[in-house]
């Protein structure tokens, strides 16, 4: 069963996806409702990962470091630059 819904977009967007539909022989409905299955399916696939034993393990390890942003970066410019 089918059923309408009602987006709002800046003029100048919806036009170009328009096109974008036409250049692709499409419509602007099949375009979102390949967009929402594309979420929808990452979504349940990125639920379906498992961690390993070594990720686990690994888990909260440099909680209380005092390891920041700045040290890592620091890292990373010493490593290649």
């Amino acid at each position: 069963m089918k059923s309408k819904i009602t987006l709002y977009s800046d003029k100048e967007l919806i036009e170009q996806i328009k096109q974008y539909a036409r250049e692709n022989k499409t419509s602007v409905s099949q375009l979102v409702n390949n967009i929402f299955k594309a979420i929808l399916l990452n979504k349940k696939s990125n639920k379906n990962l498992k961690k390993s034993k070594i990720t686990d393990s690994l888990e909260g390890i440099l909680k209380d470091s005092k390891i920041d942003i700045d040290d890592y970066k620091n890292y990373l410019e010493k490593k290649y630059l």
